[in-house]
């Protein structure tokens, strides 16, 4: 994956920069990877679906905390990743490392302009984005997305990589009981890109349609009884119900 550095690009007074941590970041994937295999039967499927140039926005389901480390664990860019400050499902042993690695925090219930800006910037220089659309992980099936991740897409009209990825929730339990966790990562073809039109209601209406359209592309890569929201079948959509109002709000 090729990128152009971000030369001291400056948003609110902060310096946006990319690649960035590059040794670091090396470091932490590395140990991310062996640790994963060591701790349970991890595996990537789709590799051929990645391309090898930006920019591109990759776009995951979230049912874990630990979901970031798997995500980075098995891209081969410099990945940055948008995500919110505020972590209320994970432990306080895993909250350091976000900050290690380095993200662009959202605040949830603002517009997170800086964040928005610097992701826009880093897609201006053929950089690579990940988010979650959902929006944070409070439940282990799919729920359907909040706007920021079609905003962005239909901003930058850069291509969308759609990943599934799950089993990381039964690490813990598994090991507990001398058994290695079945976990996979799961890559999608690319699509995109999105441009909306208009204003007001209609821009809405169109963002919300683009919104289901990623959630959509996660939903076909996952096992059928994670689909949640996006499942083909009614009882699977109706034991995920409860799970699809936002928390947070």
């Amino acid at each position: 994956m090729e990128a152009e550095d971000v030369e001291a690009v400056v948003i609110d007074g902060k310096e946006v920069r990319y690649p960035r941590r590059q040794l670091l970041r090396r470091v932490m994937r590395f140990l991310a990877r062996r640790l994963l295999h060591l701790l349970a039967d991890f595996r990537i499927e789709g590799e051929d679906n990645v391309p090898r140039e930006g920019p591109l926005l990759v776009v995951t389901n979230h049912f874990s905390y630990l979901d970031p480390v798997i995500t980075l664990a098995a891209m081969p860019w410099p990945l940055e990743f948008i995500g919110g400050a505020h972590m209320p499902t994970a432990p306080p042993w895993v909250r350091w490392l976000p900050k290690v690695w380095g993200y662009y925090p959202v605040y949830r219930g603002t517009g997170s302009r800086f964040a928005l800006m610097a992701a826009e910037a880093i897609l201006r220089h053929r950089g690579v984005i990940g988010i979650y659309p959902e929006g944070g992980s409070w439940a282990a099936v799919l729920r359907p997305p909040r706007p920021g991740t079609a905003f962005l897409a239909s901003r930058t009209g850069a291509r969308l990589l759609p990943v599934a990825q799950w089993g990381v929730n039964d690490i813990f339990p598994a090991l507990r009981r001398g058994r290695r966790a079945r976990v996979r990562l799961r890559f999608g073809r690319p699509f995109g890109p999105f441009h909306v039109e208009g204003r007001g209601r209609e821009r809405r209406r169109q963002l919300e349609a683009i919104g289901h359209t990623i959630m959509q592309h996660i939903a076909e890569l996952l096992p059928p009884a994670l689909r949640g929201h996006y499942a083909d079948d009614p009882a699977i959509r109706e034991a995920a119900r409860p799970f699809e109002v936002y928390p947070w709000d």
